[in-house]
């Protein structure tokens, strides 16, 4: 394959076209054109950033070897199989589908066909967590909260598939264990879905995470907390910060510590814990996702989420889903 990936973009709404404007400014990617069901916004959008537009999604695919998928979730499965049988490879916009067995059923097929299905979790992309990246994360609790106004768009799925849904996904890549226990309740205030939920995961490895998220909020929230053995970290994935407490041994009184406790270590010295900032190197998470997702087409990297691990993150999604729907009943 070339150093440029033809590429076209299925669905060009609210997200589909940030998808559109950044694969037309990536060198790497010539951006072959646009699908969209509604042909005016299809028109509004080639127009906008100079690419062509696809009367059906089929044509299109005779023109590319990939595409990114940005249609509503339940049309996930029957699009991205459409285009992985004709052999390209998918970027399908979070969650990967519906179903798990949707998920596991596009994953088999993407096997046989010899393509790549990765799955648009954008906060693994998020500059405030890459800058964390030289630390040893193995946290033993984890506790989160995402929020936002209400908006009519994403309501198609329940809250927890909309937004806890990127908590989950970092849950389980920072715990490498098996879920244990779920507990979760939920309530609907603006829908008739599960529009506020709160959920405890216990795994194997007696690692818990407390995620809370709301989608009828007054401002925008998206933090999280981790909590290990001398390490303890926090995230403003908003504010784009990521702040950083290490206990360590130290000499008593030393400068550089923020607090000390009154124990002595085995090495004779005071624990005293120390404070951190990280610098964070502002990018813009979409189109590092989207560069990632070009470089793994191209095989140079490997995708930050493949399809196994977008079904994984289904699968813990449905089941809070589904316990806060047994509370309901």
């Amino acid at each position: 394959m070339s150093k440029q990936v033809n590429i076209g973009v299925i669905g060009v709404g609210h997200l589909g076209v940030h998808h559109a404007s950044h694969l037309a400014n990536i060198k790497n990617a010539n951006l072959v054109g646009v699908f969209d069901t509604n042909p005016q916004r299809a028109e509004e959008i080639s127009k906008k950033i100079n690419t062509s537009i696809f009367q059906s999604v089929d044509i299109l695919l005779e023109n590319v070897d990939a595409v990114s998928i940005v249609t509503p979730t339940p049309t996930h499965r029957d699009v991205a199989e459409q285009c992985i049988k004709k052999g390209k490879h998918v970027f399908i916009e979070k969650p990967i589908t519906s179903s798990v067995k949707d998920a596991e059923y596009l994953i088999e097929l993407s096997k046989k066909h010899n393509v790549i299905i990765q799955v648009g979790h954008i906060e693994r992309f998020n500059p405030a967590l890459l800058a964390l990246s030289n630390l040893e994360i193995d946290p033993k609790y984890i506790e989160v909260h995402r929020m936002a106004p209400f908006m009519s768009r994403g309501t198609d799925v329940p809250v927890v598939l909309d937004l806890m849904i990127h908590d989950i996904d970092l849950i389980l890549s920072f715990i490498s264990s098996p879920v244990k226990e779920i507990y979760a309740n939920g309530i609907s205030i603006m829908t008739n879905s599960v529009d506020i939920a709160n959920a405890r995961i216990k795994f194997e490895n007696g690692s818990i995470a407390n995620i809370t998220s709301s989608r009828v909020a007054k401002d925008r929230v998206r933090k999280i907390k981790m909590f290990q053995q001398d390490l303890y970290v926090t995230i403003d994935f908003l504010a784009g910060i990521s702040e950083v407490y290490k206990a360590m041994g130290a000499s008593q009184n030393d400068p550089d510590a923020i607090m000390s406790a009154p124990l002595v270590g085995k090495d004779g010295k005071h624990r005293q814990i120390f404070y951190e900032k990280p610098k964070v190197k502002k990018t813009d998470a979409l189109k590092a996702e989207l560069k990632n997702y070009l470089n793994a087409v191209l095989g140079t990297e490997k995708p930050m989420v493949d399809g196994f691990a977008g079904k994984q993150a289904l699968d813990v999604a449905i089941k809070i889903h589904d316990k806060i729907l047994e509370g309901f009943r």
